[in-house]
């Protein structure tokens, strides 16, 4: 907003009554989730971060102040620099976890691997390929306590690619995960208070 038009007091004040009322929400949110991955939280969390905004634009524009408030921000300064109008994308998820019960972990896999336990040993890695092979990445990210799994950090890239075939890219999938072609990225780490951040190309 430039100085020739200032936002008025009754702006900023209305701007304050609306971040008051996003804090509520927000919390109100955050207490009543219905698990982890609560979309509503999530909502609340960027319209809390959308109203901070507001308010901190407005109170500078008027009075020449800030806040101490900042968003969580997960893209390191990273600047887009890739095609405005993809011809193609590529999701790209990473999730961590730490082995925490081996025993719920080696108990899944034998429940899948019925005939193959003398396979399966003691071997984390056979265990996990069990796993892995039989369920869906994302119903491990939402059972995840039942393989004996805690999470660590997640993201998911969105990111511009050229078209390509069948097969093409498979011997080498992460090569091309560059940080200066993703559209939009989320991050969840404990790190952050609501367990989200999102970068959007502009």
């Amino acid at each position: 907003m430039s100085d020739d038009v200032q936002p008025t007091v009754v702006e900023v004040r209305a701007a304050v009554e609306a971040l008051k009322a996003a804090l509520d929400r927000h919390l109100d949110a955050i207490e009543n989730r219905s698990g982890e991955d609560d979309p509503s939280v999530y909502a609340a969390f960027e319209a809390l971060a959308s109203a901070a905004e507001s308010y901190d634009e407005l109170l500078y524009d008027r009075y020449d102040e800030v806040t101490p408030f900042e968003v969580p921000s997960g893209d390191g300064g990273t600047e887009y620099e890739g095609p405005e109008d993809p011809e193609a994308i590529s999701v790209l998820v990473r999730r961590d976890y730490v082995i925490v019960e081996p025993e719920r972990l080696f108990a899944q896999a034998r429940r899948i691997s019925e005939d193959e336990d003398d396979a399966l040993g003691d071997s984390v890695g056979a265990a996990v390929g069990a796993v892995f092979g039989e369920y869906e990445p994302d119903e491990i990210a939402q059972r995840h306590k039942e393989f004996g799994l805690e999470e660590g950090d997640a993201t998911l890239w969105v990111t511009a690619a050229e078209p390509a075939e069948p097969g093409e890219w498979l011997e080498n999938p992460f090569d091309q995960a560059d940080p200066r072609l993703a559209l939009a990225r989320f991050d969840m780490s404990t790190v952050f208070e609501d367990d989200l951040t999102v970068l959007d190309a502009e």
